[in-house]
C-alpha cells in the first residue's frame, strides 16, 4: 500500500537512504530539510526545523507515517536539544494524525550505565512514545555505511595508526549492522500492523570488540594494527586524543568514546522474524562502505547534502 512518508534528517547518513528505499518501493517521500533548495536526494523536499515547532506543520500535512532520524550529537547540550525536538516532532505528529512514529535509537540495557548519549537516545525513545502516536523503535549498536560517523572514526584510525595504545574500552563488546540491514529494517517496520507500538534491536550476525573492528578493517585493508591496551586512558583523555588522530570533531568524538565504554547487544531478534532475510556480515559491510566512500570520491558523482 503506497503511504506518504515524512522522512527527517533526510539528508544526513541514514535519511537519506531510508529515503531511497522508500521511494523505490513506490511510496510518496517528504523529504525534511532546512535547506530544501539544496537537496538533491530522493522524495519532494520540504522545509522544516526540529528546533522551530511552527515549522513542522505544513511538512507533516498529508503524511501517513514519520521517520525520527535525527540528532544533535555535535552539540554540547545535546540531552535537552534532543529532548525539545523529539516533544516538538511527538506535537506535530499528533496535530497532523499521522498513523505511526518510526524511530532509531541506540542499544544498551537500560541498568544505570548508560552513557550520557544512549540516555539521551532512551529519552527520546521515551518522549516521543509518550505522544498518542504509535512509535516503532529500532536500537542499533555501531552502523556500518559510508558516511556514518561512527564508521568513519574506524575507518579513519585503521588506516592512519602504525599501531594502537588503547584505553580498556576497546573490549567492549557491540554488535555492528551493515547499513543496509538497518534501511531494510526501517523500512520493514513501515507497514506491518504488529511493528505499531514494539521496540525492536537490529544488529549483524557477530558480536565483536571495538578492537576486533579496529584490527579486520586493518586487515581488510592490508595493513596490521597491533594493539597495546593500557588502563589509563579514560574515555575524556581518549576523545581529545581522537580529535588529533580523525576527523571527528570533538564535541562528537567525545560523546561516542562515552558510549563505547558500554555493551551494546542484541538481546532480542524479534525482527528477524517480522523482516527476515540474512544478514550481512562485519567484514562485507565494511567492503561495502569502503566501496560507496571510493565511488562518492569520483568526480563525476553527485553527493547527497549531509
Amino acid at each position: 500500500m503506497t503511504k506518504t512518508v515524512l522522512v527527517s534528517g533526510a539528508s544526513g547518513f541514514i535519511g537519506s537512504h531510508v529515503a531511497a528505499r522508500l521511494t523505490e518501493e513506490g511510496h510518496r517521500v517528504r523529504a525534511m530539510t532546512r535547506r530544501p533548495g539544496d537537496y538533491r536526494g530522493a522524495g519532494e523536499p520540504v522545509a522544516a526545523d526540529v528546533s522551530d515547532p511552527g515549522s513542522l506543520t505544513a511538512a507533516f500535512a498529508g503524511a501517513d507515517a514519520a521517520y525520527y532520524l535525527i540528532h544533535s550529537l555535535g552539540s554540547d547540550d545535546f540531552e535537552q536539544r534532543d529532548a525539545d525536538a523529539a516533544r516538538a516532532f511527538s506535537d506535530a505528529a499528533a496535530a497532523a494524525g499521522v498513523e505511526r512514529i518510526i524511530y532509531l535509537g541506540g542499544l544498551g540495557a537500560n541498568n544505570g550505565t548508560l552513557s550520557a548519549h544512549l540516555r539521551s537516545r532512551r529519552e527520546v525513545e521515551k518522549i516521543l512514545g509518550a505522544g498518542p502516536v504509535p512509535v516503532t523503535v529500532l536500537r542499533a549498536a555501531v552502523v556500518i555505511g559510508h558516511g556514518g560517523i561512527s564508521w568513519e572514526m574506524t575507518r579513519q584510525l585503521a588506516d592512519r595508526l602504525p599501531a594502537m595504545v588503547t584505553p580498556r574500552w576497546v573490549r567492549t563488546r557491540t554488535q555492528p549492522v551493515a547499513l543496509a540491514d538497518a534501511v531494510r529494517y526501517l523500512t520493514g517496520v513501515l507497514e506491518p500492523p504488529e511493528a505499531r507500538g514494539r521496540v525492536y534491536e537490529i544488529g549483524g550476525p557477530e558480536v565483536l570488540r571495538y578492537l576486533d573492528m579496529l584490527q579486520r578493517v586493518a586487515r581488510i585493508r592490508g595493513r596490521r594494527l597491533p594493539n597495546l591496551t593500557v588502563p589509563l586512558l579514560t574515555p575524556r583523555l581518549s576523545s581529545a586524543w581522537l580529535k588529533f588522530v580523525t576527523d571527528v570533531d570533538a564535541a562528537t568524538a567525545r560523546n561516542l568514546v562515552d558510549s563505547m565504554t558500554t555493551e551494546v547487544v542484541v538481546r532480542d531478534d524479534a525482527i528477524t522474524r517480522l523482516v527476515p532475510g540474512a544478514p550481512i556480515g562485519y567484514d562485507e559491510a565494511v567492503r561495502l562502505a569502503l566501496a560507496d566512500r571510493e565511488r562518492s570520491a569520483r568526480p563525476d558523482h553527485e553527493q547527497p547534502v549531509r
